[in-house]
């Protein structure tokens, strides 16, 4: 009796000998008028999915068609059973000798791993599996490499994210993670359809980048014969939109920042981008807090979501604390009662904060949220008003000059969010950039450029906008329980071996 399965221990030589049988087996096929890489197409009538999930309806004259993959196979005589995986799930095959015939010498040359196309009836075995008894069978790809012995939770997370088409083949749960990815983003565009929004598409390659602190990657256009970015946000020109009349725009893509690799950072990643002419911050708030509970009821159905051992309920109404309170609370800081930077200095050397010469008032206050604040930020928090100096793009709380209308939404610790109240006035504008290149001049490589055609289209006239931008990684890495980011990233950026 054979029994062939995915838990035989393989050396290096076996794995050798094993590809050359493989091989072997191919050419016999080919002899044969069996090759399998001459066959373009193959009809499928079911998923597996539909075969389990609607077995009473199938009656025993229903001749079904199947395609997928040998995960396993166990011969017993002249008869055989194997697990079929498609990508709805997978269902049981009984393989009889006396039903193929001569296509039976073909199926002994078939090997786990291989791509098949199956004929035949839906029944249940004697032990209560729905099962398909096989009239015809046909190999539609042959697997010249075995697949992992014991792959089923593999810690060899380099391998994983080099070969995610090894990890999607053996690891259900890998598979599920970025069914419900796709799903996410599906429910992101059908909420703000349905709220108006038209999903536009910007350049990602740019002449002058901003929209965010990063620094950006650096192309050459040969025909131009010019330096290009590849964009690190697609705000200012979502913004030249609204200008422009387009007062509810989207954007869902991809990004690129040439910085550091973490669990929460790759160097590309997708971001949505949304503005909305005649709003501010708070209606950015609202609409957040909306799009979080409506995608996780739709692709967890619950407001419900367990992150990490901690449990989240997105039905419930997010916090909204100033930065300032809440650096009072986490490090007795008063940042109210520090009028000048020497204070902020002189608090920031009493607290062993590290700070920089440029660094003003608002950028230690900043220093201080990072150590002392976002680590406590467990439940949804919109952290509001930022100090001017970290936000470039803001418009100043009218009472209170030295913030702005901003927020963030923390959770876990964790950024997922960032909005403002969109500053619409072309002369302060001109000069926060003239700041940030001031900051250039101190090596500061995330500091953003002066975009003079964008202060033009300011000058035409912006309406008060709201806009919002969220990680759309780091959300499909809460909703799906994700502890890297890697796992949510079909193909992370990786450095080649």
């Amino acid at each position: 009796m054979e029994n062939k399965n995915l838990t035989e221990n393989i050396s290096l030589d076996d794995n050798l000998d094993i590809i050359k049988i493989r091989k072997e087996k191919l050419v016999e096929l080919q002899l044969n008028n069996n090759d399998p890489f001459e066959i373009n197409k193959y009809e499928i009538t079911h998923f597996t999915s539909d075969v389990i999930n609607n077995f009473e309806k199938f009656s025993d004259d229903d001749i079904i068609s199947l395609a997928g993959r040998i995960m396993f196979r166990r011969d017993m005589g002249k008869t055989s059973f194997l697990d079929l995986h498609d990508s709805k799930g997978k269902i049981q095959i009984y393989v009889k000798q006396d039903e193929l015939k001569e296509e039976y010498e073909n199926f002994k040359r078939f090997d786990i791993g291989d791509i098949i196309g199956v004929k035949g009836f839906v029944f249940r075995t004697k032990k209560g599996e729905i099962s398909i008894k096989v009239k015809s069978i046909i190999l539609l790809s042959k697997s010249l490499l075995p697949l992992p012995e014991k792959y089923h939770g593999l810690k060899d997370t380099d391998l994983r994210y080099r070969q995610r088409y090894l990890d999607l083949i053996m690891n259900n749960d890998v598979k599920d993670t970025f069914i419900k990815r796709s799903k996410i983003i599906k429910e992101i565009r059908s909420f703000l359809d349905d709220r108006g929004f038209l999903e536009v598409e910007t350049s990602i390659l740019q002449t002058v980048y901003g929209g965010a602190a990063a620094k950006p990657f650096i192309t050459h256009h040969n025909s131009l014969n010019i330096d290009m970015f590849l964009r690190i946000s697609p705000e200012l020109h979502l913004k030249r939109l609204i200008v422009g009349g387009l007062h509810k725009v989207y954007e869902m893509g991809r990004v690129f920042r040439n910085e550091g690799i973490s669990i929460r950072h790759n160097p590309e990643f997708t971001i949505l981008e949304l503005y909305q002419a005649f709003s501010d911050y708070n209606d950015m708030m609202n609409l957040t807090e909306d799009l979080f509970k409506f995608v996780a009821t739709q692709v967890l159905g619950s407001t419900i979501v367990e992150y990490n051992g901690v449990t989240l309920d997105f039905g419930k109404p997010f916090d909204r604390v100033s930065m300032v309170d809440l650096v009072i609370k986490y490090s007795d800081t008063d940042f109210n009662k520090i009028q000048t930077v020497d204070d902020a200095r002189v608090e920031a050397k009493k607290h062993n904060i590290m700070f920089e010469e440029h660094h003003l008032k608002g950028d230690i206050l900043s220093l201080f949220f990072e150590k002392y604040v976002e680590h406590n930020l467990i439940n949804p928090t919109f952290v509001i008003h930022h100090p001017i100096e970290i936000s470039p793009l803001a418009k100043k709380i009218p009472s209170n000059q030295g913030y702005t209308q901003r927020f963030e939404l923390f959770i876990i610790g964790r950024e997922y969010a960032n909005a403002y109240s969109e500053l619409n006035d072309p002369i302060d504008q001109k000069q926060r950039f003239l700041r940030q290149a001031k900051l250039k001049d101190f090596g500061d490589e995330t500091a953003t450029m002066m975009d003079e055609d964008f202060i033009t289209a300011l000058e035409y006239g912006m309406p008060p906008t709201g806009g919002l931008g969220i990680g759309i990684d780091r959300l499909v890495m809460l909703i799906t329980n994700s502890l890297s980011i890697r796992d949510v990233l079909l193909f992370p950026t990786m450095k080649p071996k």
